[in-house]
């Protein structure tokens, strides 16, 4: 199989901090197209160490880059731009989380005024063994070390919004953007509506690990090596983020309150099943209801992102194709990748 690989290392002063805004996208690549890329974290490398406080040595403005835009040739609004993740790996031996005096599920925000003294802000730096897939917490205030498995996954994927809108990095919405679904992994194929021409595709905030709901505001953050395959659907373009794996269909809702997230990625399931298998959307409802998984991805960003899944077994007896099979197809692309390599 003859592979298009393209390499994307963003320099510094190329990284972006929003979704949308017509910024020129750093690469263009075919439909098909291998793309290695890196990422920096969300704090952009300066935190390195447990005195490094973000509130000192981080500009607010610029958190949570992203490498990108990539431009998908032939992508127009109403398509569907699907990204297989193949491979995503720690770039460095060490990551970091923190705490933060007003951001987090368990602690007074901007909108969420309470009377009770902030939160301290304290860093805590874990080390990565890339080699037995592990990573060291260190607690910061006494207590047993616990050792925790590598998950990595990249907490903000999206595309450029629809009507103009730019979104910070940090907002997930239909788009995309700051989901923090664990989800996100390798071997999951995500599905997004194009709105604007090339789709403009970012990646960014890799996560060694996260917990769902990422209930302190920040996962293990880390630099990441990874590699996509990048496809064209013609048509079709979903209202809110797909994904898919070999065993699990998922939709995702990004809004607030917490709530109508949760409708907003049930809803999409359940429509989804329904159009898959040609059940009556009651009968959908039904199925979903008793067999449907409801994941927290976030409750800490500017808006909240739930995840409804459900397995492809109950999909009917002779199962179901989604999108004429590319999540395997992407598949068999990124396995020829990884045996060439």
């Amino acid at each position: 199989m003859s592979l298009e690989v393209v390499q994307l290392s963003p320099t510094p002063e190329q990284y972006r901090y929003t979704f949308g805004g017509a910024p020129e996208p750093l690469v263009r690549v075919q439909p098909g197209t291998v793309v290695e890329l890196t990422t920096e974290d969300c704090f952009g490398g300066r935190v390195t160490k447990a005195e490094d406080l973000p509130s000192a040595v981080c500009d607010f403005s610029q958190l949570n880059p992203v490498t990108g835009p990539i431009h998908v040739e032939g992508a127009e609004p109403g398509d569907t731009l699907a990204v297989h993740f193949v491979e995503i790996a720690p770039a460095r031996d060490w990551a970091v989380s923190t705490t933060f005096p007003h951001f987090g599920a368990l602690t007074a925000t901007h909108t969420t005024a309470m009377l009770h003294d902030p939160l301290d802000e304290v860093v805590w730096v874990y080390e990565v063994d890339r080699e037995r897939g592990t990573c060291l917490f260190r607690p910061r205030r006494g207590g047993p070390e616990v050792e925790l498995p590598l998950d990595p996954m990249h907490g903000t994927v999206g595309v450029a919004p629809a009507g103009r809108e730019v979104f910070a990095t940090i907002t997930p919405g239909a788009h995309g953007g700051n989901m923090d679904t664990p989800e996100l992994r390798a071997g999951t194929t995500a599905y997004f509506g194009v709105n604007v021409a090339g789709g403009q595709l970012a990646i960014g905030d890799g996560h060694c690990r996260q917990g769902e709901g990422e209930v302190c505001g920040t996962a293990v953050e880390a630099a990441m090596r990874t590699v996509v395959v990048v496809d064209l659907i013609k048509g079709g373009g979903n209202a809110w983020p797909r994904l898919e794996t070999d065993d699990f269909l998922m939709s995702t809702g990004s809004t607030k309150p917490l709530e109508d997230a949760y409708r907003v990625s049930q809803h999409d399931l359940v429509t989804w099943a329904a159009e898959l298998t040609g059940w009556d959307t009651l009968d959908a409802y039904q199925l979903v209801s008793q067999a449907g998984l409801a994941p927290v991805a976030n409750v800490v960003d500017t808006n909240y992102t739930m995840v409804a899944k459900l397995a492809k077994a109950y999909l009917g007896r002779e199962g179901v194709t989604v999108n004429d099979g590319v999540h395997d197809r992407l598949r068999r692309t990124g396995a020829a990748y990884l045996a060439q390599r």
